[in-house]
């Protein structure tokens, strides 16, 4: 057979293969088998359709085969593992089954077993002062190391876990491994869970444990790692010095690749920080997210010329990189956090990407100078559109209805979607910005803090109350550990700013500005008659769509409820996409 992959990796893909069989294109039950005689076809793919797994007829031997895995858009089928290499088994009546017990066998024509694997045998592979940082699935403290353990082995999602040895009994099952490091200072250390058939060596420098788990964006990368194989009387050395040969080839290809880079383009070296350096770190970056020096950023702005805005995380400075493109820069200002977790914090950062957020093209982090580049959004901030004088630039229903759905999918995607939970805790007109389509596209996520995705039911913790008066959750004011819907809260009252064109907090009645708790009742007024009309923007003329501005309505007076009962945004963005239907009334449009 061709075709070979790392010792360590090739029985996970096959266990991977098998445990997601379920949800395949094929798939193969519990106490069911498949014959060889049905090489024909695959029987096992996976779901994103990367790998295939069957029967695959030897090379040069007549009537053989082996039972393989390889790559779907393979053309000739080349594969990445094989079960029990080198002697491949009868074309007639050999079998793989897959047993109720979870064991898949290969069995030969006489019925006997030539190779099998357990999915649900794991054992951990311990990787001393190492973490990954981000990704847990879930935080426990004060709790046993066995009880840590019980909890990966026993959740399918979990692929390592991190105690730490601190006294404190601290246990974070991982999902996914990235942003990983080492130090020697580190109290605690990650356990890897792999197959119990694997055997794992002794550290060598010479090996690396590329912490990148799917190889793109940025990572970092300890200078060594445990390195894990097959046991000795299945190893095939030729594969490993092969293997070992081309990764050396293209690490010194790749460094001289970006001496020549450097050199041509007239860049300076970029120093890294002395002490990630000292603790094994080597950052990996991707094409989409670099690092700037604070001179590039410096030429780029014009010595921070142009300034853009100004909020409670920083300025905002125009910037132009390599004559061409526009950036905004924003200077931070009060970053509390050490070198180390805004390193870390910078590579989630890197992976965020939804049409409606800002997306984050670099950073900047020299000493006191900490900056971030995002892409520029060219048609400024919507409280410029909805609170401005000009009649030109009134923003018409449709275009309203755009704005607050797509701002709701944002934050759904902030709070949901993103592997780290994301809380914004800004949410108002000034930090949505809108396109020259008038897309918006939020701002400044991420400033506030990065949680685990397990604080969501409890809360956390923030050192100072965060956010602009008038779109603060009350909670803020009691001091109370706060959560996604503190964003819930703030994004309520801007979809309701849409609505009547001007701010909550220049509401007032005789003289008098009104409470938040009159506002909820006049809500209720409007909710229950359906006279929307009154309350809607007056440049609008009459311009709406009754369902969509009844549904907003709704949506905001809920967002203004107590923290328990407010919907997620998940359910916003829903809810708003449900009555999405500005083709079905094109008469109330402009």
């Amino acid at each position: 057979m061709a075709g070979f992959a790392s010792p360590a990796l090739l029985p996970l893909v096959s266990l991977v293969l098998l445990l997601r069989s379920s949800a395949a294109q094929h798939t193969l039950g519990a106490g069911s088998s498949l014959s060889v005689e049905d090489h024909e076809r695959p029987f096992l793919v996976s779901p994103d359709a990367t790998f295939s797994c069957g029967f695959l007829p030897a090379v040069h031997v007549d009537n053989a085969f082996y039972f393989s895995v390889w790559f779907t858009a393979a053309k000739n089928r080349t594969a990445v593992w094989t079960a029990n290499p080198g002697a491949p088994v009868n074309g007639r009546a050999s079998r793989v089954s897959f047993g109720h017990d979870g064991v898949l066998a290969l069995a030969d024509a006489k019925g006997t077993t030539v190779e099998s694997r357990a999915s649900g045998s794991f054992k951990f592979v311990k990787v001393a002062y190492t973490d990954f940082y981000g990704y847990d699935l879930g935080f426990n403290q004060s709790v046993t190391f066995q009880y840590c353990k019980s909890i990966c082995l026993n959740t399918c999602s979990c692929i390592a876990f991190s105690y730490r040895t601190d006294g404190q009994g601290r246990c974070y099952p991982k999902g996914l491994l990235f942003n990983g490091y080492t130090s020697p200072a580190f109290p605690g250390s990650i356990y890897l869970k792999v197959p119990r058939g694997l055997n794992a060596s002794a550290p060598t420098p010479s090996a690396g444990l590329d912490c990148n788990h799917n190889g793109s964006g940025a990572a970092i990368v300890p200078p060594y790692a445990y390195t894990y194989g097959a046991p000795s009387s299945h190893t095939n050395w030729s594969y490993v010095f092969a293997f070992a040969a081309a990764l050396g080839f293209l690490e010194l290809l790749l460094f001289f690749v970006a001496m020549a880079w450097w050199f041509l383009s007239g860049h300076e070296s970029i120093p890294f920080p002395s002490s990630l350096e000292a603790s094994g770190y080597r950052l990996i970056l991707g094409t989409q997210f670099r690092r700037f020096t604070y001179r590039e950023l410096k030429n780029a702005t014009g010595n921070f010329n142009e300034e853009l805005g100004r909020g409670g995380s920083g300025i905002v400075y125009r910037g132009v990189l390599d004559k061409a493109t526009v950036v905004a820069v924003k200077k931070l200002t009060n970053v509390v956090q050490g070198e180390e977790e805004f390193w870390a914090e910078m590579t989630v950062f890197g992976r965020i990407n939804h049409m409606n957020l800002v997306r984050i093209w670099g950073f900047c982090s020299e000493g006191k100078h900490k900056l971030l580049v995002y892409e520029y959004v060219e048609n400024g901030s919507l409280d410029m559109h909805l609170f401005g004088d000009d009649v030109g630039k009134v923003l018409a229903w449709s275009e309203r209805f755009k704005i607050a759905l797509g701002a709701a999918r944002g934050l759904a995607y902030l709070h949901h979607e993103c592997l780290e939970w994301v809380i914004h805790c800004d949410v108002k007109p000034e930090n949505i910005l809108l396109t020259r389509d008038l897309d918006p596209k939020i701002s400044d996520f991420g400033l506030a803090k990065l949680s685990g995705r397990k604080a969501i039911g409890d809360g956390v913790q923030l050192s100072h109350m965060r956010g602009t008066t008038g779109y603060i959750a009350p909670e803020w004011a009691l001091s109370l550990p706060v959560d996604a819907k503190v964003d819930v809260y703030s994004y309520g009252i801007v979809l309701l700013e849409i609505l009547i064109g001007s701010r909550i907090s220049d509401q007032t009645t005789n003289g008098d500005r009104l409470e938040m708790c009159q506002i909820a009742q006049a809500l209720k007024r409007v909710a229950t008659t359906g006279e929307v009309v009154s309350l809607l923007d007056s440049r609008l003329d009459g311009q709406f769509n009754p369902r969509q501005a009844m549904e907003m309505v709704k949506l905001s007076l809920a967002c203004m409820q107590e923290r328990s009962n407010r919907p997620t945004m998940d359910d916003i963005s829903k809810a708003l996409t449900a009555c999405d239907d500005e083709d079905e009334h094109p008469a109330y449009f402009r």
